[in-house]
Formats: structure tokens, C-alpha cells, sequence
């Protein structure tokens, strides 16, 4: 299964090189977009168009409880994930108004909560149980529920239309998840991926470290991608990773969050490289967070990201603050005039001087 727009065949080594030649021909000096003209091949890359046009984009973000955060990996209680769950469809929530402002979708995903939702639009329910297990006890999901949610995240992609996916969370206790995953699966120790979350003080930072200390050596034996996301949690993570599996395949445009999105990247791209495939061309990482861990995550993937504003919410804010960026590239490809159209002379043309 070809999860990504192959780069590396004679088709898209064409369609790169044609979309860079328009890029080219803009009315502008050679190179003087920056960051913007790598961005629009991308763009172009990932919807395999030289004018690619952004229909009907979609944030979505997953929610869920975790066990662990019974042991204080956290500044907030558990309740807060329902309650800003109930924030994100009253309108409230930071994702909320910059969706409205860009005039992106808003669907929220109950993976996972501690909590029952009344039916409501925005709202859909993928609950797998109401929260996962103590990964510090024991995997935090069963290896049925982590394939159960995968699944659901890659069914939430195919229902939803558009072409250009958004994707957030909401898990109080997910960044102790995210740092095990990073650990475990890149090798770096876990003192370097663990961070502050919703805000620990450097006493409650230091707990949360002994504790994913124990967790990790609970699950000395746990390697493989899928063994480790069901050993670590959560259920959003997991539909997370699906979903991007998904979207990626149906060559939709991923804007990527923050640390435990990005978390749910790296486990797809492990999962990923079991068939040769590569998934990182098909996403977009918006921010670098300030997360402990972020800069470690994105370097493992080889990933850029577009801003780097010091954010820690997650919730998909940092996707959605990139989202003028990623229009602007993909409107200055399609519609910006080349020197040909507008008939201004280009450098060559430019007479030269005795």
C-alpha cells in the first residue's frame, strides 16, 4: 500500500518540476517568496495539481482521558478534557474562534472521554471506553482498542469531505503519552521529551519524570510502533494516527499540530516504514510548540515547521494559526500572474549596460 504521493517516480519527479517552473515564472525575483515557494510545491505536491485548490477544509480534534494521569502528570483534573470538549462546540475555545475566523470546519471527536455527550452537531461518537487504562499498571489500551481506534480515526477521514485535513487534541494527561512515544521510539531519554503540559510547576515536573521513568521501565520489552501507542495510550493519539494514515492515502493536504499530533505522525511514519512508504511528504507541520520534547519530535521526522510562537495549547490553535499561511501558498500559485500573462521583462530581458 502506497501511503504518499511517490516523489521518486518519473510522474511526480515531472509534476515537481513543472510546479517549480511556474513558481519560477511568478512576477517576482527567483527565490524572493522563501519559505512560501517551498511551501506551495508542497502543496502542489501533496494534491498532485501545478494549481492546487484547498475545498472545504476541515479541523478535527480528538478527545480522550487517560488512566495515568490518576498519578498527578498534570496540572489540571481529568474532568477538564469534557469540559473543554463542551467548550469547543459552545464556540468558546481557542481552536473554536480561529476556525470561525478562517472559516474552517469544527468537528470534534470523542475518542475516549470520561464522559457522556448529549448527540449534537460537531459532536461524533467514536468512544472506545471511557478513558484508557494506568499505562504505570499495565498497557494503557488492550492491542483490540488501539486496532479499534486506528480504525475509527481512518472512518472519521472518509466521512469528512474536503481535501485539506486540520488536526488537534484534548487529553489532559496526553503529553505524558506523546513523551513516552518519543522516547521509546526514537531512543532519546526520557528527561529530554518530558515537559511542563498544561503547566507543572518544576516540583510537579519532577514527579511527572519519575513516573514515565517507571512506565517506560513497566514496558521495558514494548518496540513496535502499534505495541507502543497501545502500551502508552491514548485513544485520541490512536484515532490520531489513523486519521492521518488515511488522509494521507486519499492525498489530502495534513496540517499538523503540536506535540502529541505530531506524536501521532511519528507512529504512522514507523508504521509507514514496515512497507517502504514515507507519510511526512503529505503533512504540513504548523508550529514548533514549546514543549520539552516538540524539537526532538520534529528533528526524529525530519520535519520544518511553518512558525515557532512559543505555543503549548494543542487543541489544533497552532494548525489553525497556519492556515492563512498554506492559503497564501497555494493562492499565490494558482493565481499570481507569471511575466509572460502580466508582460513585464524578466532579468534576461532587462537591458544591459556598456
Amino acid at each position: 500500500m502506497n501511503l504518499t504521493p511517490d516523489t521518486s517516480d518519473a510522474g511526480s519527479a515531472a509534476l515537481r518540476a513543472r510546479i517549480q517552473d511556474r513558481i519560477d515564472q511568478k512576477t517576482k525575483p527567483l527565490g524572493s517568496l522563501g519559505r512560501i515557494e517551498s511551501l506551495a510545491l508542497q502543496i502542489g505536491l501533496i494534491l498532485r495539481s501545478e494549481q492546487p485548490l484547498l475545498t472545504q477544509p476541515q479541523v478535527v480534534v480528538f478527545a480522550g482521558d487517560h488512566g495515568l494521569a490518576a498519578h498527578g502528570v498534570s496540572a489540571y483534573p481529568s474532568d477538564v478534557t469534557w469540559q473543554m470538549v463542551e467548550n469547543f462546540l459552545a464556540g468558546g475555545a481557542a481552536v473554536s474562534v480561529l476556525a470561525r475566523q478562517h472559516g474552517l470546519a469544527l468537528t470534534v471527536v470523542d475518542a475516549g472521554v470520561r464522559h457522556d455527550f448529549a448527540p449534537r452537531a460537531g459532536l461524533l461518537n467514536r468512544k472506545i471506553a471511557p478513558g484508557t487504562a494506568d499505562a504505570l499498571a499495565g498497557p494503557a489500551m488492550s492491542e483490540v482498542q488501539c486496532a479499534k481506534a486506528v480504525s475509527a480515526g481512518r472512518d472519521v477521514v472518509r466521512e469528512l469531505p474536503g481535501n485539506a485535513l486540520l488536526l488537534g487534541e484534548m487529553g489532559i494527561g496526553n503529553t505524558s503519552s506523546a513523551a513516552l512515544l518519543l522516547a521509546r521510539l526514537t531512543g532519546e531519554p526520557i528527561e529530554r521529551c518530558v515537559g511542563r503540559g498544561t503547566g507543572l510547576d518544576d516540583i510537579g515536573l519532577e514527579r511527572k519524570s519519575s513516573v514515565l521513568l517507571d512506565v517506560l521501565e513497566t514496558h521495558r520489552g514494548v518496540e513496535a510502533p502499534l505495541q507502543a501507542l497501545a502500551a502508552f495510550g491514548g485513544f485520541e493519539i490512536a484515532m490520531l494516527v489513523g486519521a492521518v494514515l488515511q488522509a494521507v492515502e486519499q492525498h489530502r493536504l495534513v496540517v499538523v499540530d503540536g506535540f502529541i499530533t505530531s506524536a501521532a505522525v511519528l507512529v504512522a511514519q514507523r508504521i509507514a516504514k514496515a512497507d517502504g512508504s514515507s507519510i511526512v511528504e503529505g503533512c504540513l507541520f504548523a508550529h514548533q510548540s514549546d514543549e520539552a520534547g516538540h524539537g526532538l519530535m520534529l528533528r526524529a521526522l525530519g520535519a520544518k515547521p511553518l512558525l515557532d510562537l512559543g505555543l503549548r495549547l494543542g487543541e489544533g490553535s497552532g494548525a489553525a494559526l497556519a492556515w492563512p499561511l498554506i492559503e497564501s501558498a497555494a493562492r499565490l500559485l494558482c493565481e499570481m500572474a507569471s511575466f509572460e500573462s502580466a508582460g513585464v521583462a524578466t532579468r534576461d530581458e532587462a537591458p544591459r549596460v556598456a
